[in-house]
């Protein structure tokens, strides 16, 4: 029988975030945004306020992912938040996927209603002629501006892409994973022939496996949805998959080749080179505030969040430690020059250092938890000693927050960006060993079964040619569904279906998701 702990044992072992992540999951995670001060609940039910740590997060993405798209030919623009009902009546396949979700504004004005206890009530009239949608994703409106833009074959490729936000009604919101209102790019691209759409498509893709790879430190499967699985609209949705810490799955971006459904259905046609009218081949694509949320589970500990150095808000945080009066304003300098430093001599990811020196008036006990629990990658402390000794006092978020290591300053400042590269190297390794533990093979109905109706965690890997009734069948029973089917595992030797022992060459990754 183990014995039980002291008090002062007990005391050790706690965690600045309660519940942990072994205790309560979902909780842990609310606790974090939380804690590292990201957001809250707004007053409008399933909108969220993000605040500027949070906010900062999202600018970084944004910022970074913006370029990307610039280095390969898209060009930004922007398109209004009302759609009219009749466009998306043009495409009813699309518009009944986002049917049950969407926001409609059904009057133009409000007018006063005076009550007997002398409160005044808003009261919607002027009905419209034509109710509006609030966006819920733009391909109809997008195409309806296509249509305008492109007459030849010389207007093509049009590469566009949206920083917006969008509505969807989300009855069961959670920050960042899921909220009626977020923010997001949504890419349109409009093309001359399939195999060029269909090129853009994994383009984009591989841009998104690679960013959240190189830039989030987050390992994903990237695959094709099955047709039960796939963008209303689409001929082909490709995914990027991610676990996070308690196995399931969260689907961190989109790419869909949309065919000729949507120029068909508003008029996207341009003269081709033979003279003859065709219609364009066009693709949508997108990642969300959803990334924020992934990057929270996927590396955050029962400290904290933990946050990849190419999108910490702040990449190092440096706490003056100034017991005495009389050093306090030397160690200040100090730690002001040592910031001057990094920030003009030092950069990571193609950018200059952010650093913040944290000089407020308040304990050091409380600016470490803090900047603990908020994720920087690495704190810096700088008292009497280490100014006397020319060191500094290194303190990184992928270990644990008492670990310390006492360096020479001008180290320091040398291997800073090192450093940081090791701490997005160690987040990566973890969170790929972490996945690829958890993603286990199943060749038989009955181990899937057992393995699903035990709530056991983690993926399964399947040969898989079933229909999209059998899948969605399934994905009933077990409330599960096909994440994806990974590319790189789609022509390897046939093996029987787990279903129905037919030999096949694909193979599906299924599992719960957020």
């Amino acid at each position: 029988m183990a014995k039980p702990q002291s008090p002062k044992q007990s005391a050790k072992n706690k965690t600045a975030i309660q519940p942990t992540r072994d205790a309560d999951f979902p909780e842990w995670y609310q606790q974090v945004v939380r804690a590292a001060d990201l957001a809250e609940n707004s007053e409008t039910r399933g909108c969220m306020v993000i605040k500027p740590w949070g906010y900062g997060i999202w600018e970084l993405i944004q910022q970074q992912l913006d370029a990307r798209f610039k280095a390969t030919g898209h060009q930004n623009a922007y398109f209004p938040l009302l759609i009219p009902l009749s466009y998306l009546e043009k495409e009813a396949g699309h518009a009944e996927g986002f049917a049950t979700e969407c926001a409609v504004v059904t009057h133009h004005r409000l007018e006063t209603e005076k009550q007997e206890d002398g409160s005044v009530k808003m009261i919607p009239t002027g009905k419209l002629a034509e109710p509006y949608v609030i966006r819920p994703t733009s391909e109809t409106i997008i195409g309806a501006a296509f249509s305008r833009w492109i007459e030849s074959y010389r207007d093509l490729p049009l590469l566009i892409n949206q920083w917006a936000n969008v509505m969807r009604w989300e009855m069961r919101p959670r920050l960042f994973l899921r909220t009626a209102e977020f923010l997001w790019q949504e890419g349109h691209t409009a093309h001359e022939t399939e195999e060029e759409a269909i090129e853009e498509t994994r383009t984009i893709h591989r841009l998104y496996e690679e960013f959240l790879r190189d830039h989030l430190a987050i390992p994903v499967i990237a695959g094709e949805k099955t047709e039960a699985e796939r963008f209303p609209g689409a001929d082909m949705t490709l995914t990027v998959e991610a676990m996070v810490q308690d196995k399931k799955a969260i689907q961190a971006g989109t790419s869909h080749y949309l065919g000729q459904n949507f120029s068909k259905a508003q008029d996207i046609s341009f003269t081709g080179r033979d003279g003859t009218q065709q219609h364009a081949h066009t693709t949508s694509w997108g990642v969300s505030t959803r990334l924020i949320g992934t990057l929270i589970m996927a590396h955050s500990d029962d400290d904290g969040l933990i946050l990849p150095p190419r999108v910490a808000t702040q990449q190092i945080v440096i706490v003056p430690v100034t017991p005495k009066e009389d050093t306090r304003d030397a160690i200040i300098d100090a730690c002001q020059a040592l910031a001057e430093v990094l920030r003009r001599e030092k950069s990571y990811g193609g950018q200059p250092l952010r650093v913040h020196v944290d000089a407020r008036d308040i304990g050091g006990g409380v600016k470490k938890w803090e900047w603990v629990k908020k994720g920087v990658p690495i704190r810096i402390e700088i008292g009497p000693r280490d100014l006397e000794g020319g060191k500094v006092c290194l303190q990184r978020r992928d270990k644990t927050p008492n670990e310390k290591e006492f360096v020479p300053k001008e180290d320091f400042i040398r291997n800073a960006t090192d450093i940081l590269g090791e701490i997005h190297s160690n987040l990566l390794s973890r969170a790929t060993e972490l996945r690829d533990s958890n993603i286990i093979e199943c060749h038989d109905m009955n181990s899937f079964d057992q393995h699903w109706s035990q709530d056991l965690p983690g993926w399964l890997s399947t040969p898989w040619n079933g229909t999209r009734e059998q899948e969605e069948e399934i994905s009933k029973k077990h409330k599960i569904t096909i994440r994806c089917l990974p590319i790189d595992q789609q022509d390897g030797a046939p093996a029987p279906c787990v279903l129905t022992g037919e030999a096949t060459s694909r193979r599906a990754i299924w599992g719960r998701s957020y």
